[in-house]
């Protein structure tokens, strides 16, 4: 196979993130967002919020980390944020999952890959730190304009998010306090269980 080949063959395969369901609704719909979508959207964010990272960030980098995160869930499914069962074997099946979507890619891009993956994943680099909170904050905000229809649902306590949110000012301080802002206001809505 050549490396033009292998790379569209690749790209076939990640279109399946399109379908890959998350819990967190829409805000003109309600439907819910998939994988894709909220990729993309980190990555405006990104674009749009740079000047707000704790640090100078290398912003095509934290881009290419939001745009390759959830790949994985091609294969590992999306694991809910609060889902405490789910979260006990997330980390194992999306390994199992990079390493098969990953190997389909030219040797170097493989690598690249595995890099861009493995450095979010930890979360160390002030890049992969804004990227997390990127990642954490952007369902909030979205659960804040549908009126918390996901944290509803799910019955979803303040304790919860703050407790999945303990890193997210390690990225941005201020990002994570506007978030916090729309956290309060929908405790006192009753979106959010006290």
């Amino acid at each position: 196979m050549t490396r033009l080949e292998q790379q569209m063959q690749f790209l076939m395969e990640v279109d399946k993130l399109k379908s890959v369901q998350r819990q967190t609704y829409l805000i003109h719909t309600h439907r819910q967002e998939n994988d894709a979508e909220h990729s993309w959207h980190l990555a405006i964010m990104c674009m749009l919020l740079e000047e707000y990272s704790n640090a100078k960030i290398d912003k095509l980098r934290v881009m290419e980390m939001v745009l390759i995160h959830d790949i994985v869930e091609i294969d590992a499914g999306d694991t809910y944020a609060y889902d405490v069962k789910g979260n006990e074997t997330k980390r194992e099946r999306e390994l199992q999952a990079a390493k098969r979507l990953f190997q389909m890619l030219p040797e170097d891009q493989e690598v690249w890959f595995w890099q861009l993956f493995n450095e979010f994943e930890e979360g160390k680099t002030p890049e992969a730190k804004f990227a997390n909170s990127l990642d954490k904050i952007q369902p909030i905000l979205l659960n804040d304009a549908n009126g918390g229809i996901s944290w509803r649902e799910h019955g979803v306590l303040e304790k919860q998010i703050r407790d999945r949110n303990k890193n997210t000012p390690e990225g941005s301080e201020t990002l994570w306090a506007y978030a916090e802002k729309r956290i309060a206001e929908n405790v006192d809505k009753g979106n959010i269980q006290r």
